[in-house]
């Protein structure tokens, strides 16, 4: 995991996560074209493309209804369920699970404003995100936001099969803007909410996301 503070608007079109990655690749392609190496001086070229569009950071406009908790990630809705226990929540609580894919934009917001009450690393597997047990034998990354009505909610960063860094910018105590960039996860994944019992969802099983844009739903 990685605390340093993200900015509230993108300095850079590319996520400050993937910089070195950038960086790295420029140097690579640099030394290939010195050497004379044209052919992979080319792949590698493409690959810096490719590094640049996976780390792209796009500003969002953020829904201005103050009750609305809007989505944390780019991806597809995998999971609107009500579960009796949970194991962030002391109550019964609504989940609703977002899969990225290694083509969606990876960097993570805030779904609602409050303070960060805590902050739950979790080492573990790097099964494929879609399936349902992710949730619980995979690497991830809670946070437990209580809203300004006292209740709280639930973000969860879980790693995929190939996603090997968790990245969390947020603190205990922090407090956190609805919208604000806080993380990402790189290279495909997934987002858990687990919500407050009477929270009203707006979007069902298979429903395309973007974050910081896409409304989840709305808080009583």
């Amino acid at each position: 995991m990685d605390n340093s503070k993200w900015p509230a608007r993108a300095v850079l079109p590319i996520a400050q996560p993937g910089l070195i990655f950038v960086f790295i690749t420029i140097l690579i392609t640099g030394m290939l074209f010195y050497f004379g190496w044209v052919f992979f001086a080319w792949v590698s070229l493409a690959i810096i493309l490719f590094v640049c569009w996976f780390f792209r950071d796009p500003d969002r406009d953020i829904p201005a209804d103050e009750k609305s908790l809007i989505s944390p990630a780019d991806g597809k809705v995998i999971i609107v369920e009500k579960q009796e226990k949970c194991d962030y929540l002391s109550d019964p609580c609504i989940k609703v699970s977002i899969f990225m894919n290694v083509f969606n934009v990876h960097v993570n917001r805030v779904p609602f404003d409050g303070v960060v009450q805590t902050v739950q690393y979790h080492p573990g597997k790097f099964m494929n995100a879609s399936f349902d047990k992710a949730s619980i034998h995979n690497e991830k990354n809670a946070l437990i936001i209580k809203m300004a009505d006292g209740t709280g909610y639930a973000v969860v960063q879980v790693a995929g099969l190939i996603a090997r860094r968790i990245v969390n910018c947020v603190k205990k105590g922090e407090k956190v803007k609805k919208g604000d960039r806080y993380g990402m996860i790189r290279f495909g994944s997934r987002l858990d909410l687990y919500l407050p019992c009477d929270f009203n969802v707006a979007v069902s099983v298979g429903d395309k996301t973007k974050a910081g844009a896409t409304i989840i739903g709305y808080m009583k």
